[in-house]
């Protein structure tokens, strides 16, 4: 389907020129399609075609050489970051960055995972597909406690472009009600277990503040016709969504945004192509294009468009405008309030509690339920009451698995064999999503001197948690183990890891929104202070975390930035 798009060199002017396809790029090229612009998508990546190229997928694990494992002398080689995320296995991994060739630096007392997936489809082969709207609370932070500066624009805003991106990609779940929680344009959400129906009872009964509610997730639980017309279908809850989905029972790049913008005949594509850096013109103040540097024969070319849309990721983007230097921005391009590559965030994950629920022994479940329930934020709403400043939910769930050896089980030879051929009891498990504190001091920049294969100078992190979020770990797991002991669940254990920001994959900051052109590089469209046609709407956007998973907001955003600048393009104010 893809092929007859693909470009290498052309003397062409865009109207627009869209820098990475995953789930922001994908959703900036639908957008200015559909709306009459001529559109480059521009990903460093190989091609990746829908249905045919998910390599890994429908393969059992006996099929696979390792059983799903990855030969170790290849992690140790190329993936010594990647295989940290929960999704790297042998059957993924081909959709996961190569550590060699994408190397970064981390100062000394500081660290940062970065997990990179670079094909066309970016991550959104990978994600992990929790959908939440961010509510009025969410924009307002910032401006309340002094941390990081105020949103320009607040939930009110977002929320007909919430329902907008929604109504195509697909959300399940169910209508809650809950001011923390905006509810969404939902289908059908799915079903919780026994353990977890006992759970919801229990939990709303003895913390009636609290919601247990089913996560919101992209998947097509009960498709419309409007969704089959799209080629795409139901989930079948096989939990191989990271191998790409031939139904299409997810969203991602592949199976919705990218034929929709393809349907237009107004988009060309360009893989394997790496952005160096944007081309700025010092005489009319505009991005003009970009630079491009072959990911396979480094050969260089250029680009040029009306209009540059950087989706690259958080990190990529950043790195691509730091290295954009000019007269006029001799630290990087649009960052005249010398803000770029500061207060880098991420989702603080780190914490969790899980215990033993007894009962229910007759009782099991079918499938592998892309989705898991949550108890959405409850703490510091009104006013700060906690230690901490911000909040947190916590997402989990209850599984039966093969079995579980208590403290006190001393089981062993032929009576543990026959323990083995039957399901253990049931566990539940919370952890902790919370939202980390913006500050200056968490950042990257470019190395002086090294540089990548490509010749593009290498990312150095400075970054870490701050006190309040230790703090807030804390909190997380007190809190999941007192739940889960109130509503009788035996064994509960604890758990807060030292892992450093970036495994939550939610990396953000580093090219945020705000009102003042002396604190922030965007605007509230979207738009860089000091360079009118070009827009940032992926994670380096953002001006705060919330608790959420950011992924649906992402989307909100990029398609009211999208409409805005196709109507600017248009009546020439670009």
């Amino acid at each position: 389907m893809i092929d007859p798009f693909l470009i290498k060199k052309t003397t062409k002017k865009f109207d627009a020129i869209v820098v990475g396809s995953g789930i922001s790029g994908g959703w900036a090229a639908k957008e200015l399609c559909e709306r009459g612009l001529k559109v480059l998508l521009v990903e460093r990546g190989r091609a990746v075609r829908h249905q045919k190229d998910y390599e890994g997928e429908f393969k059992a694990p006996w099929d696979l050489p390792h059983r799903n494992q990855v030969d170790y002398k290849l992690v140790q080689d190329q993936h010594h970051v990647q295989r940290k995320c929960y999704a790297f296995n042998d059957a993924t991994k081909h959709f996961f960055g190569n550590d060699r060739d994408y190397p970064y630096i981390t100062k000394e007392g500081t660290g940062f995972d970065w997990i990179r997936g670079n094909q066309l489809g970016g991550r959104s082969l990978l994600w992990h597909r929790q959908s939440f709207r961010w509510g009025e609370i969410d924009f307002e932070e910032n401006l309340r406690d002094g941390n990081g500066c105020d949103w320009p624009i607040r939930y009110k805003d977002l929320e007909p472009w919430y329902s907008h991106v929604e109504k195509f990609a697909g959300i399940s779940g169910s209508v809650e009600n809950i001011p923390t929680l905006p509810d969404s344009e939902f289908l059908p959400p799915f079903e919780m277990n026994a353990a977890e129906k006992y759970a919801k009872k229990a939990i709303e009964k003895k913390y009636p503040h609290m919601k247990f509610i089913q996560g919101r997730c992209a998947h097509l639980s009960e498709p419309t016709q409007f969704f089959l017309d799209q080629g795409r279908g139901k989930c079948m809850a096989r939990n191989q969504c990271q191998r790409g989905c031939s139904f299409g029972a997810y969203f991602s790049t592949l199976s919705s945004t990218l034929p929709a913008a393809i349907k237009t005949n107004n988009l060309s594509i360009a893989c394997n192509s790496v952005v160096h850096s944007v081309i700025y013109d010092e005489k009319s103040g505009k991005a003009t294009g970009v630079n491009v540097i072959d990911e396979e024969t480094l050969e260089t070319r250029e680009y040029y468009g009306g209009m540059i849309f950087l989706c690259a990721s958080t990190l990529g983007t950043t790195q691509i405008m730091l290295n954009s230097k000019s007269k006029t921005f001799p630290n990087g391009i649009a960052n005249s309030s010398g803000v770029l590559g500061h207060y880098l965030m991420d989702h603080i994950y780190n914490s969790s509690a899980y215990g033993v629920l007894e009962g229910f022994e007759d009782d099991y479940y079918k499938g592998q339920r892309p989705t898991g329930p949550i108890i959405p934020r409850f703490k510091n709403l009104k006013k700060n009451s906690e230690k901490f400043n911000r909040g947190y939910f916590l997402r989990g769930g209850a599984v039966r698995p093969v079995t579980y050896n208590s403290p006190d089980d001393k089981t062993f030879g032929v009576e543990l064999k026959n323990k083995l051929q039957k399901p253990g009891p049931w566990i539940l498990h919370f952890g902790g999503s919370g939202e980390m504190t913006p500050k200056y001091e968490n950042m990257v920049s470019l190395h002086p001197t090294k540089t990548d294969k490509w010749g593009i100078p290498l990312l150095v992190f400075d970054c870490k948690f701050t006190e309040n979020d230790k703090l807030m770990m804390e909190d997380m797991a007190d809190t999941a183990a007192e739940i889960l002991s109130a509503i009788g669940c035996k064994y509960v254990t604890k758990d807060i890891s030292d892992a450093p920001p970036g495994l939550a994959i939610h990396e953000m900051g580093t090219a945020r929104m705000g009102r003042d052109p002396k604190t922030s590089v965007l605007n509230g469209n979207n738009q860089c202070h000091d360079v009118p046609n070009l827009f940032v709407t992926d994670g380096a956007c953002m001006a705060s975390t919330a608790h959420q998973n950011p992924s649906l907001t992402y989307m909100a955003i990029t398609a009211r930035a999208a409409a805005f600048a196709a109507e600017q393009y248009k009546n020439k104010a670009l």
